[in-house]
């Protein structure tokens, strides 16, 4: 907020000369910019001095000087053995208990068929003629379609499009089949890797959960070897993709010389919703379908093969609050028809839990100047009562890009707000909204290949994927890039258009 211009000047201005308005001729970033170099420097800046005098003095030693140190050291054998010991035992169970590192070789994402493709008109023709929704009910999900940020190049399982929709078992695990092993094939054909190789598979999947298990169809298909170490993990909402790479980085902390599969997927046939109860008539308007497949590794020999190294996990649950533990449940409505009801708490909640989750990473992610400031303020409202509002840290000084789930228009624009993004960072996950629509916990990966495919990843660069989950859940990853990705030499969903992004989506898109 600008400042109060006082009515009689502090310094009589001349007519010939006057002094310049600092707030106009100086850009307040670069001041903030000037001051995160100053403290994230700042030790090299105080150790200088030291280090020159230290050198001065090393000048000073003569060849005699050397010769007594050495004569020295002779008289005290025993102490230097019993210090070189100690020093190589330090070193030996340093390596020797040190986190292994995580790294992503590469990661596929599902691109259906151009026949699953949905558009807006066609997704209301659809809902028209199934003869089961109320014509209230049918302008209701018009307009949270018109406002969704989705356009019209989604798509939907086969089942969910015929007319009449004849959902069943049966088609829910052709439509599980078709995404797992769409992306996995594709995977594997990008890392050449045998089925044989991977020891570790999670696959995560929140609403069908059938047996055997989604894990067991992937083994059986792949033929993946007896003692595959497998995991699946139902009903843990949007964020389980992100749990799936938490477990797989513990799980590879103890298992030396591995490979882990993880496949990330929603599936719609079986969980379309075709009653009048307008809280579960919003997942019918967002999710849609999709799913990615991800192979990470702790060999060291994979690094320079690797894209991206895992640097975080930070999980966030709040389960154990009434309000955030129903603000997405699967339900029956009155007529036993079972549907996800979204609670209207659902952004407050996913709020709350977001604060609990910065709260956390941010000391592990951001510059000592931004912590400063974050905790000078805490201070003085805590400590000095002093009105000032909390200070916001910019994330954007500790990541180049980020990844939120695409969930909703709605989500998207809060977040923007409350991380203070710009349209540059927001891009990823606007545009996946878009063209792929909520794809539930595979959303961050058609993100992170948006990314890509724009030759926007740099060596170096960090990314921050952050998801929301029922439960209520918040989870964040972070990465860190070992290599540019060359877009020229990427396959990935977003490649034949990519030229074509990104587009502007209007707030509201009337059919």
């Amino acid at each position: 907020m600008a400042e109060p211009k006082p009515t009689t000047p502090l310094i009589p201005q001349s007519s010939s000369r006057n002094l310049p308005d600092f707030k106009k001729s100086v850009k307040l970033k670069y001041v903030k910019l000037g001051y995160h170099y100053l403290i994230t420097h700042a030790m090299y800046l105080f150790l200088s001095p030291l280090v020159v005098v230290i050198a001065a003095q090393l000048s000073t030693f003569s060849m005699q000087d050397l010769y007594t140190l050495w004569e020295h050291l002779q008289f005290n054998l025993i102490s230097v053995i019993v210090c070189s010991t100690l020093l190589v035992f330090l070193f030996t169970l340093y390596f020797m208990t040190r986190p292994r590192p995580v790294y992503l070789v590469n990661f596929a994402c599902y691109k259906p068929e151009e026949s699953r493709k949905c558009t807006k008109r066609i997704f209301m023709d659809q809902s028209r003629m199934t003869g089961t929704f109320t014509e209230e009910n049918l302008n209701f999900q018009q307009r949270i379609l018109e406002r969704s940020g989705l356009g019209d190049l989604t798509y939907l399982p086969e089942a969910v499009l015929n007319i009449p929709p004849n959902p069943s078992m049966q088609e829910a695990r052709k439509e599980a089949e078709t995404v797992m092993f769409g992306c996995v094939d594709e995977l594997l054909a990008k890392t050449s890797i045998k089925p044989k190789d991977i020891g570790i598979l999670i696959v995560n999947c929140s609403l069908f959960n059938p047996t055997p298990s989604l894990s067991a169809m992937v083994i059986n298909h792949y033929k993946l070897r007896g003692n595959i170490v497998s995991f699946n993990l139902g009903g843990m909402g949007c964020s389980a993709g992100l749990i799936s790479i938490a477990l797989a980085k513990d799980l590879l902390q103890v298992h030396p010389n591995s490979y882990a599969l993880v496949i990330s997927m929603e599936n719609i046939t079986l969980n379309w919703y075709f009653g009048n109860d307008r809280s579960k008539l919003v997942s019918n308007c967002l999710f849609r379908m999709g799913g990615a497949a991800i192979l990470l590794s702790n060999k060291r020999s994979d690094r320079r093969k690797s894209k991206y190294q895992l640097v975080h996990t930070v999980r966030t649950h709040k389960g154990a609050d009434d309000k955030c533990f129903t603000c997405v449940t699967q339900e029956e409505d009155s007529n036993g028809k079972v549907g996800v009801t979204l609670s209207k708490d659902l952004m407050a909640v996913a709020g709350d839990a977001l604060k609990t989750n910065i709260t956390t990473l941010g000391p592990l992610v951001l510059p000592m100047s931004e912590q400063l400031l974050f905790f000078a303020t805490l201070v003085g409202k805590k400590l000095f009562k002093m009105k000032i509002k909390p200070y916001i840290p910019d994330f954007k000084l500790a990541f180049e890009h980020f990844c939120i789930h695409a969930g909703g228009r709605a989500v998207l624009d809060e977040l923007e707000k409350n991380l203070q993004l710009s349209e540059w960072h927001m891009e990823p996950s606007r545009m996946t909204l878009y063209r792929f629509g909520n794809t539930s916990s595979s959303s961050l990966w058609y993100e992170l290949a948006y990314s890509e495919a724009k030759g926007r990843m740099k060596k170096g660069d960090r990314t921050w994927q952050i998801a929301f989950g029922s439960g209520f859940k918040c989870n964040s990853a972070v990465w860190k890039a070992l290599r540019t990705v060359n877009p020229a030499k990427e396959k990935n969903p977003w490649m034949d258009e990519i030229h074509q992004f990104p587009v502007d989506v209007p707030k509201v898109s009337a059919i």
